[in-house]
């Protein structure tokens, strides 16, 4: 690696000169009024960009490419679902993002009121943020289809003025009613909100609540005008709240700026994505993660590319018939460049007919990008040697917004390394630092927390909602002797400066006291050929501690019913980590199911697991895909 090499500089920049590197990013976007300062980072951990600079995130991403743009795809909305594809142009997409603005200050929403989104991936989810954006309202979303509980906790949280959501969503082919939950939601939140805007989409019948709900479509009919010009909010101003997934107790909302989100975004796309005005991106995600938020509705609409909105599973057709190459199917039909997914994804992708990923014209795609969880090397080899592109895995966190570690290939190709998501980015000061000293670690593959020093870049959360001594005690002050945000990740970097993730500092497992990162016992096992998809937790063992016990999906299902070819399978695997990792690293069972229960956002559920095999209580699991999954866990743990 050269170390003159055009990224090593331009990172460089970032780091010594940020306010003049900021500064450059920031003509990436349109001001109304420019900031007449870049950087306040005189309260630290806080800090504030573009101090003093208006702008607004909807302008950014819509109307200003009216002019050059207008009758280009902006939106591409298909759902196999419903056997539906639609587009937007930006013009159209002008429109609907207008009326659904006019329709929400119909309902009293002005600048600063919070407003939550239930929805499941509809084109009215992308009007409502951006609408949100546009007046100066906080949208929070939340993952549609949370139960009643989980989405309670986030209406008391959050206050909003109006709640926006559907009748339905669908998923598998299964209708998920939405309006049953969001009416017991309200029921048991301490919180009522004034109004409920709801699109019908005629999947599932919709009590209204005489007073508190209304029809989307008949607030529109009756607005005298929906011509709404955007609010200009100060760059520090809020833009959303969104809660971190898997939060513990009390919801920890994380809460974002506007203009240095906005700048981030714009940046990413040119520098990491590669993204191009005029081309076509699709995100796999969904809007209830913070994916989401970057990389379906802002980042690729701010770059001025059309955006693939997708409803529905990655194996399943327009006529909702099996079809393991519909992903590939779409980047075909819509000439897609840049395509974001999650490694779980693909390794269910993984168990179809690979002659599915040569029968589609992919000569558009320029790189497959992937972040959510760590990829394991043998599904980032399958997935590079069956599509011919980069695999760039990307590190980042809801608090981050937007990539930490990844490769900027828009600014200088990189070769990506198995394994690892790349190279800190710019803006971003990584460390790996010693867990109980904080002394940072300088050499090779001396493994420690992945840290980062402040100040935060743009785009990075500003503060836990409602809550700055959260935000410092969760964040800043986990790791004693220094005032770093901790990711809780463990890591290592190579001699190249390339980083590797290797799973939580809370999923270590300590075997009569040697400290395992589950991700590495993982990444073995995941390189045995007869493995498909691997989860692997800590289990409480009176002799040793702790146990590491994997979870298998075996690529042959016939190993599900033959007890001799499933003790024969496990002792391979066994084998494999002992000769790879050392025989404190061998699980002391590997046990084979038909899937790992997993978020509908497609992760690993591990501490629902360990709870499982510990004969505990395993907690809230509304966000839970398929719960027979979990059950047959415990069915295998019992017997």
């Amino acid at each position: 690696m050269s170390p003159t090499s055009r990224y090593d500089e331009f990172y460089r920049q970032s780091i010594e000169s940020p306010e003049a590197f900021w500064a450059e990013q920031a003509k990436l976007i349109d001001w109304q009024t420019p900031p007449a300062r870049i950087l306040d980072a005189d309260k630290p951990p806080f800090v504030n960009w573009f101090v003093g600079g208006t702008t607004n995130l909807c302008h950014n991403a819509v109307d200003r490419h009216l002019a050059a743009r207008g009758d280009q795809p902006a939106l591409i909305h298909v759902s196999t679902e419903t056997g539906s594809e639609k587009t937007y142009t930006f013009r159209q997409l002008h429109e609907e993002v207008q009326r659904s603005a006019a329709s929400l200050l119909a309902l009293g929403v002005g600048k600063g009121d919070r407003v939550l989104i239930y929805m499941p991936m509809i084109p009215q989810a992308a009007f409502a943020m951006l609408a949100c954006a546009r007046i100066g309202a906080i949208h929070c979303v939340v993952f549609g289809g949370f139960a009643s509980g989980a989405l309670a906790s986030r209406i008391e949280d959050a206050a909003p003025k109006v709640i926006v959501s559907a009748d339905a969503g669908s998923r598998g082919g299964k209708v998920v009613a939405y309006k049953p939950l969001l009416d017991e939601a309200i029921r048991i939140s301490s919180y009522k909100p004034e109004a409920v805007l709801l699109t019908d989409r005629g999947l599932a019948p919709m009590a209204l609540t005489p007073g508190r709900d209304h029809l989307a479509s008949e607030v529109a009919a009756r607005l005298p005008s929906t011509d709404v010009p955007c609010t200009w909010l100060a760059a520090t101003d809020i833009s959303y709240t969104i809660y971190t997934s898997g939060t513990t107790g009390r919801p920890k909302g994380v809460q974002r700026d506007t203009g240095g989100y906005a700048v981030a975004l714009a940046a990413s796309m040119k520098h990491i994505f590669d993204g191009r005005a005029g081309e076509t991106y699709f995100s796999t995600s969904d809007i209830g993660w913070v994916v989401g938020h970057s990389y379906i509705v802002y980042g690729p609409l701010i770059a001025g590319m059309a955006t693939l909105m997708y409803e529905g599973l990655p194996t399943q057709g327009m006529n909702r018939e099996p079809d393991g190459g519909i992903w590939w199917r779409l980047v075909e039909k819509y000439k897609v460049t840049v395509m974001f997914s999650a490694p779980t994804a693909v390794r269910v992708l993984k168990k179809q007919d690979p002659a599915l990923l040569k029968k589609y014209d992919l000569s558009s795609l320029r790189a497959l990008f992937l972040a959510g969880e760590p990829l394991d090397e043998p599904t980032a080899r399958w997935i590079s040697d069956g599509l011919g592109v980069p695999i760039i895995d990307n590190y980042w966190q809801t608090e981050s917004g937007w990539p930490i570690i990844a490769l900027a290939n828009g600014v200088e190709q990189r070769p990506s390394k198995f394994g690892s998501p790349g190279l800190p980015m710019y803006g971003y000061k990584v460390k790996i630092v010693h867990e109980s000293t904080g002394e940072e670690l300088t050499g090779a593959n001396e493994k420690g927390v992945v840290a980062i020093e402040g100040p935060t870049p743009p785009g990075f959360m500003q503060t836990v909602w409602k809550d700055d001594a959260r935000y410092v005690n969760t964040y800043w002050k986990s790791i004693p002797g220094c005032m770093v945000y901790s990711t809780f990740d463990w890591g290592i970097r190579d001699e190249d400066g390339y980083f590797y993730i290797l799973g939580r500092t809370d999923d270590v497992i300590n075997v009569a006291g040697h400290r395992l990162g589950t991700r590495e016992v993982e990444e073995c096992i995941s390189g045995h050929a007869g493995v498909a998809e691997v989860a692997v937790v800590g289990v409480a063992d009176a002799l040793k501690g702790q146990v590491a016990m994997a979870f298998v999906v075996p690529k042959d299902s016939a190993v599900l019913g033959d007890n001799a070819r499933a003790l024969a399978l496990e002792g391979e695997i066994m084998q494999r980590v002992n000769d790879e990792l050392g025989a404190v690293a061998r699980p002391a069972r590997v046990r084979f199911v038909s899937a790992l229960p997993k978020t509908r956002s497609g992760k690993l559920l591990r501490r629902a697991i360990q709870a499982v095999c510990e004969q505990r209580d395993p907690g809230d699991l509304t966000t839970m895909d398929d719960p027979a999954s979990l059950q047959q866990i415990k069915q295998l743990v019992q017997a």
